[in-house]
């Protein structure tokens, strides 16, 4: 049976020319949304998926556009609304090292390098230079920046994160 792998949610119709907005959730938007790859539109719950090829990409706002080969009009990409986007275990390419995929870190136990746990990571943003990952502690969500001198160990087999937690980073910590 295939492995699915969210990568978006089609959130609305764009125009009258086939567009979809598009809130993305992969590491990789550029590559995922390129000419010609191949999506899969559908509910992992039910198991059901209609593969598509994109036809274009664009950024518009905090949303990617996209259209579909054999989908020229908003008649065709109507009933998408709501769905989720996927690709399929296959199409993951390898990485270099010390990089990971978002479903990867999501989910995994947070550890100090004094062994101290802090939580699980629910949640991954983008917003510039570095990665923030952000921790479920059972109280206030504690945001990691992912640079050296924060993440030290990455396990993703066993997920586990250890980090170390500079001046500043937990408000309880001197």
């Amino acid at each position: 049976m295939t492995e699915w792998f969210h990568v978006g949610k089609i959130v609305n119709t764009h125009g009258i020319n086939g567009e979809v907005r598009v809130i993305s959730e992969t590491d990789f938007a550029d590559e995922r949304f390129q000419k010609g790859a191949k999506l899969y539109v559908g509910d992992a719950k039910k198991n059901s998926f209609e593969p598509l090829v994109v036809n274009t990409h664009r950024r518009h706002k905090q949303f990617d556009l996209l259209s579909f080969n054999d989908h020229p009009s908003i008649n065709d990409v109507e009933r998408f609304k709501g769905l989720s986007l996927y690709v399929a275990k296959e199409q993951l390419s390898e990485l270099e090292e010390d990089a990971y995929y978002y479903h990867e870190i999501i989910g995994a136990d947070v550890y100090t390098d004094t062994g101290k746990h802090l939580g699980k990571i629910k949640e991954i943003l983008s917003p510039g230079a570095n990665d923030v990952w952000v921790v479920k502690t059972g109280s206030k969500d504690l945001l990691l920046p992912v640079i050296s001198d924060v993440v030290k160990k990455v396990d993703s087999a066993e997920k586990r994160i250890v980090v170390h937690v500079i001046p500043g980073l937990i408000d309880d910590e001197d």
